[in-house]
């Protein structure tokens, strides 16, 4: 839904049919009203209702324009039953300027409702128990005339048989008090406290058959010879007339019997009903009263709650109210009433198609229109513009004010304007069949005769809304359109010229004339000379000396683009001339800028561009003299942003680039106008660098960059007579400046030779010779400037080759970004690790793993071991991405050392893990980073970094989880707690312990090992920025060992929790001074725990670990099973936790040996130290098996039955005492069952109480496999 001031139709043809492809007429079932300021519009149905907000934007020509977005859609009522029948948009006002905007809603209940623009409920109040057939508002308005009455605000409500008024100050302030309520309600997080009901006033409309709208026109006083002819009539001869007239209020009805009836109410005849506030009050009063008494007497107990009962408000009678006079009409029926803004006219619209015009003050009707059948009314008031009536020489004359009655005929599809009382029709569009007329016939609430001073009021606006095409158009009438005498046409045209009169005595006309898009140029030109011309014919002390110098100028810069437009029209080519050595370099850069082209478009997508923002698309001449400036005989240019500029460079300079325009004609003709080299070699230069891709495909181009550089170098102004060869040249620094602030490194680079070559041809020396080749290893420095463009040059194929490896496209199912831009200037203002924070980005998008990124980087060393260069050859035209990634590493052996890389990815994957914690593979990646660091400072400091800024919170927010919980936390919690899932956390968790154990291992290095120095590039020691994650890393405090691994084994339980669902209070396992301890700085100094433990502590560690070697083994069960191999890990884990918990660790080895034979995995058993209490141990789980095999099989076969009789009494009894249901795989092969009694025999010795016991199990054994 857009502002639409466009074409409104055709004026000659208003009749013409309308196309039939519009939209169904849904907007007829729909209640639509709009705010006065025309910033709110509401669209409503049933009890459901959109509210629409007005907001700016600029559109695609870069117009400002006003649409209206969807802010608020809902449901205002809950009841089906009960349907929304009107709605009205109050702007309130408390400062006399637009504050906010109150919704008020009738309903079929009777009920209606106030609402702010987000929707919120304010007041609610039952007015009657009828529907409400029409709301209406009647605000302040600045009395024209010393004897009008001043009108109040005033707020009716329309109901089948009764008329409700509102006053508008107390209204005002009730919903202001309201709204603060709500805002402060919101804000604490309390209840809303409703407020008492409003005040109001109620007639009883009496005398009518049927009433369907209404106008409260407001107070009026008659006239003594009115009130006197009134007392005659009614009272007779002798009739006593008061001394002053009473003040009453008019309204007036339409509807049928009669057609329009007047009422006029007494002031002060009916007071205001306040019986619903007095209830209001009575009844908190009472409540309040009987829950104090009941609670003094002990009737109530606390814990009952009296359920709330609703009352249904008291509806008060209405005062009756007879109608004075109408306009009887048995057969027409009213249909809709619209008051005039000065409340004199009123235009009424009834069943019969016609549009009947009243004088509300006497009560007739004055004008009929026929033909408008379901026509919509609106008035325009136009005042009369500041003229001669204001300054007369007498006493200034009041401003004239004419209105105009819109009418939209629906079923003809016109809007028309008709001037009032007797005018003539003025206006006629032809619009769709299905608009709506939207006119509020109010201004702002809160306003009175005291805000109102100085201020003027916000026109009343008609606008047209059009459905099919979410268009919302303004209807302006000028003031002349009123001016209808015998001589119309010539006082119109009288009008109109004193207007134009005024307009051509200032610079406006001139200024809108060459902003017109439509005037061509030629067109501009003239005229612009002519009025030139006449200023000169004129007294020179009569002329406007501003507006003088205005033609003047824009006479200059009109000619100006005349010239470079028709230049680049000729179609004239330019002519190559240069001598051999020139041309021979010339060439060389030619050839290379093709190998250019193909490296910067090999990883670019595919994109699309509009013809209107194309570069090559002609510039309108009121944008070129936007962007210049004439003084005197000197044009400047206007640095604007680069999308103003951007057809400026391309219209001065692109056609000589491409050769299609003379270079020397056109450099020419920019040196006559007074442009200075300077601004002409900042443009040329733009165009060269924001135009890459052309110019890279283009190879002449560098030839004509050539030419041009040196035509405008040997303008006058440009390079100074006076300079020093051994100084730097501000010319030359100018083009070196552009080429290092620019983000097109290719076209920099491009541009940086070319203007060296000009710069030595330019200014030849005997004793200065230079080769200038593509790629640059050392340029000869003869003097201060050839040292400068050596490092610029150098720099520029260092940023080419690094923009090179970054706009290598990501693989698909990456996550990417756009394709960072770099240039020397943001890489020297990034710092010493600016390049290594670039490349680790680019490692991010590329999704590369740490062992990868090593591969790669050991081809680095091996190549500058072998002193042979990654380059590929030159004819080739792409890059693998190893090559280029150890090609820009060895353009920055030092910014790209394989520590600083490392360490910038280590530090990039946690931020990106930061950002999306549940892409636990993020930190494990980096964790992965930080291990191939070689330097344990450089370890150390990022550990550190690390832990404080991104893994501490998380950690303790884990750990006090688990501990609340007593086991591993379900995936909501999770989330709840630490902003993760159950399996992010364990990988969390995980990527902890490996943290820990790095920081450890560093703390042990560091002082082994000397710290790093870290250098940089000769030609990059000017980098001034933030330090780099290394230089942060080193300055780094160190850590307290003991602390350190306090905190680790915490992570591995925790871990070990997590990744087999354990249940344990992992703090729990440790004292006080442990508990302590934890999420402290890890480099301060903590009170640690000493000495032996407490064996209770010692005996919930030993169960717990055993826990976890007993999870491990079922999960290397599972992975036997399965298609996994299992981690093989925990074990020694669980006994290196042992040592440090205080368990003994071969008691967690012997338990994992009867584990594994428990799950039936006997090949990974292993040999442990106390043999004795491992063979008493292995001699029952034996047992198990072999009473499994005999007595608790599903089918026992004839030989087992026999073997079982022939065992001895003591073996048989001891099998039938075994449990075979302790074991977790009874099934187990024979073979092992005999390895692993002859195992046991050879742990128990001779001497054992149940060596003896062994014997016979292996003979039983033996005997079982041989019947099989």
């Amino acid at each position: 839904m857009a502002w639409d001031d466009s074409d409104w139709g055709s004026w000659d043809n208003p009749e013409a049919k309308e196309d039939s492809s519009v939209s169904a007429p849904w907007l007829q079932d729909c209640v639509v009203s709009l705010s006065p300021c025309s910033d709110l519009m509401v669209v409503a149905k049933d009890h459901k209702a959109v509210f629409l907000s007005a907001k700016w934007r600029t559109d695609d020509g870069g117009r400002e324009e006003m649409t209206l977005a969807v802010s608020w859609s809902g449901t205002l009522i809950l009841t089906l039953s009960v349907c929304l029948s009107v709605c009205l948009c109050l702007f309130r006002s408390s400062t006399g300027r637009p504050d906010w905007t109150c919704i008020v809603v009738g309903f079929s209940s009777g009920y209606v409702r106030f609402y702010t623009e987000s929707g919120v409920l304010l007041l609610a109040q039952l007015l009657n128990e009828d529907p409400v057939l029409r709301l209406k508002c009647r605000t302040y308005e600045i009395p024209r005339h010393p004897g009008v009455t001043e009108q109040h605000e005033e707020l009716s409500i329309l109901y089948p048989a009764a008329l409700v008024t509102i006053d508008g100050f107390s209204l005002f302030q009730s919903l202001r008090a309201c709204r603060n309520q709500v805002a402060r309600a919101a804000a604490a997080g309390s209840e809303v406290v409703h407020p008492p009901p409003l005040a109001y006033k109620k007639w009883g409309l009496q005398d009518m058959d049927t009433i369907v709208d209404h106008s409260s026109v407001g107070i009026m006083t008659l006239c003594v010879f009115d009130q006197m002819k009134n007392a005659s009539i009614l009272g007779g001869f002798h009739a006593s007339v008061k001394g002053s007239p009473p003040a009453m209020s008019q309204y007036i009805t339409v509807g049928g019997g009669p057609y329009t009836g007047f009422y006029y109410a007494i002031e002060g005849s009916s007071q205001p009903l306040l019986s619903h506030v007095a209830l209001a009050v009575a009844s908190k009063l009472t409540s309040a009263l009987f829950s104090a008494a009941s609670g003094w007497l002990g009737w109530k107990k606390q814990s009952e709650e009296e359920p709330p009962q609703k009352q249904k408000p008291k509806v008060e009678p209405a005062t009756p109210l007879a109608v004075r006079f109408g306009l009887p009409d048995s057969r027409r029926h009213g249909e809709f009433i619209c008051l005039s803004p000065c409340n004199t006219l009123a235009g009424v619209t009834d069943d019969f198609g016609r549009v009947t015009l009243l004088d509300v003050g006497r009560g007739i009707a004055i004008r009929m229109w026929k033909g408008y059948r379901d026509a919509q009314l609106g008035w325009v008031q136009v005042s009369e513009g500041r003229g001669e009536r204001e300054s007369s020489p007498s006493a200034p004359l009041p401003r004239r004010h004419a209105q105009f009655l819109v009418i939209y005929a629906p079923r003809r599809g016109i809007l028309e304007v008709w001037g009032t009382q007797q005018g003539p029709r003025v206006g006629a569009f032809t619009v769709g069949k299905h608009c709506r007329l939207l006119y509020a016939g109010y201004r702002l609430m809160g306003v009175n005769s005291v805000t109102s001073q100085g201020w003027l009021l916000h026109t009343q606006q008609v606008c047209l809304f059009d459905p099919a095409t979410g268009a919302l158009r303004t209807v302006t009438v000028p003031f002349h359109l009123a001016l209808s005498d015998k001589k119309s046409e010539r006082a119109k045209d009288m009008h109109l010229l004193k207007r134009l009169t005024t307009l051509l005595k200032s610079r406006e006309a001139l200024e809108s004339l060459l902003a017109n898009k439509n005037a061509p140029v030629s067109c501009l030109t003239n005229i612009t000379r002519v009025l030139l011309a006449s200023l000169k014919g004129q007294d020179p002390e009569a002329v406007d000396e501003v507006l003088f110098q205005m033609c003047s100028s824009q006479l200059k810069l009109l000619q100006l683009y005349t010239d470079i437009q028709q230049l680049h029209s000729t179609g004239e080519s330019s002519k190559r001339q240069a001598n051999a050595e020139l041309s021979a370099t010339l060439t060389n850069l030619e050839s290379r800028t093709t190998l250019l082209f193909s490296l910067l478009t090999s990883g670019s997508h595919p994109s699309v561009s509009f013809a209107q923002d194309s570069p090559d698309a002609s510039l309108p001449v009121q944008s070129f003299l936007s962007q210049m400036e004439c003084e005197g005989e000197e044009i400047r240019v206007v640095m604007k942003t680069r999308t103003h500029t951007q057809h400026k460079d391309t219209f001065l300079f692109w056609g000589c680039l491409t050769g299609e325009s003379p270079l020397q004609k056109v450099c020419n003709t920019l040196q006559k106008t007074g442009i200075s080299p300077q601004q002409l070699l900042s443009l040329l230069l733009s165009v060269w660098l924001h135009r890459e891709k052309e110019v890279l495909k283009k190879t002449e181009a560098v030839r004509h960059l050539h030419t041009l550089l040196t035509a405008l170098s040997s303008m006058k102004g440009a390079v100074e007579e006076s300079w020093d060869m051994q100084c730097v040249s501000p010319w030359w620094q100018q083009v070196r400046s552009a080429c290092v602030q620019s983000h097109s490194s290719a076209a920099a680079l491009l541009a940086a030779i070319v203007a060296h070559r000009a710069r030595v041809n330019t200014h030849t020396l005997a004793h200065t010779h230079l080769y200038v080749c593509f790629v640059t290893d050392s340029l000869c420095a003869v003097s201060l400037e050839l040292e400068q463009w050596a490092v610029c040059v150098r720099q520029l194929e260092d940023v080419l080759s690094l923009q090179t490896l970054l706009c290598v496209p990501p693989p698909q199912g990456t996550p990417g970004s756009a394709t960072p831009h770099c240039s020397v200037k943001a890489l020297l203002e990034g710092g010493r690790g600016g390049i290594a924070d670039s490349v680790a980005k680019w490692v991010f998008r590329q999704d590369l793993a740490p062992e990868r990124l090593k591969d790669m980087l050991q081809r680095r060393g091996e190549a500058e071991s072998t002193g042979q260069p990654s380059q590929p050859e030159q004819g080739e035209g792409e890059k693998s991405q190893e090559d280029l990634l150890v090609s820009v590493c060895q353009r920055f052996p030092d910014s790209l050392s394989p520590d600083l890389l490392f360490a910038h990815c280590c530090w990039e994957y946690v931020v990106q893990w930061n950002k999306d914690p549940e892409e636990g593979r993020y930190l494990c990646w980096a964790v992965e980073h930080l291990k191939l660091v070689s330097s344990p400072h450089i370890q150390l400091g990022i550990s550190s970094m690390m832990w404080n800024t991104f893994i501490v919170k998380c950690f303790s927010a884990a750990a006090f989880l688990i501990e609340k919980v007593g086991k591993a936390p379900k995936d909501r919690l999770c989330r709840r707690d630490v902003g993760m899932g159950d399996c992010a956390m364990t990988s969390f968790l995980g990527s902890c312990v490996q943290l820990l154990q790095i920081l450890m291992e560093a703390d042990s290095g560091v002082e082994e090992v000397t710290p790093p120095e870290l250098c940089v590039e000769e030609v990059w020691g000017g980098a001034e920025g933030p330090a780099s994650i290394a230089e942060l890393a080193l300055e780094q405090k160190g850590v307290h060992y003991p602390l350190v691994q306090h905190h680790y084994l915490l992570a591995s339980l925790l871990h070990t929790a997590m990744t087999f669902s354990l249940r344990v209070k992992p703090l729990s396992l440790f004292d006080s001074k442990g508990k302590n301890a934890f999420f402290r700085e890890l480099s301060s100094i903590q009170l640690m725990p000493s000495g032996d433990m407490d064996p209770g502590l010692v005996s919930l560690r030993q169960e717990f670990l055993l826990r976890v070697l007993t999870g491990w083994v079922t999960t290397q069960r599972e992975a036997v099973e399965g298609p996994g191999s299992g981690d093989k890990t925990w074990p020694s884990l669980c006994l290196d936790l042992g040592l440090l918990l205080q368990v003994n660790p071969d008691l967690l080895r012997r338990h994992l040996v009867c584990e594994l034979y428990n799950q039936g995995l006997d090949p990974r058993a292993e040999q442990v130290e106390d043999k004795d209490v491992l063979g008493s141990q292995l001699l029952v789980l034996t047992g198990q098996r072999l009473s499994y095999s005999l007595l608790h099989t599903q089918t026992q076969t004839r030989p087992a039955m026999e073997l079982l009789a022939r065992l001895p009494p003591t073996l048989c009894t001891w099998l039938k005492a075994m449990d075979p249901s302790e074991l977790g795989c009874p099934s187990v092969p024979l073979s092992q069952t005999s390895r692993l009694v002859s195992r046991l025999i050879e742990i128990l010795p001779e001497n054992h109480g149940q060596y003896s016991l062994a014997l016979h199990l292996l003979e039983a054994v033996e005997a079982l496999q041989g019947e099989d």
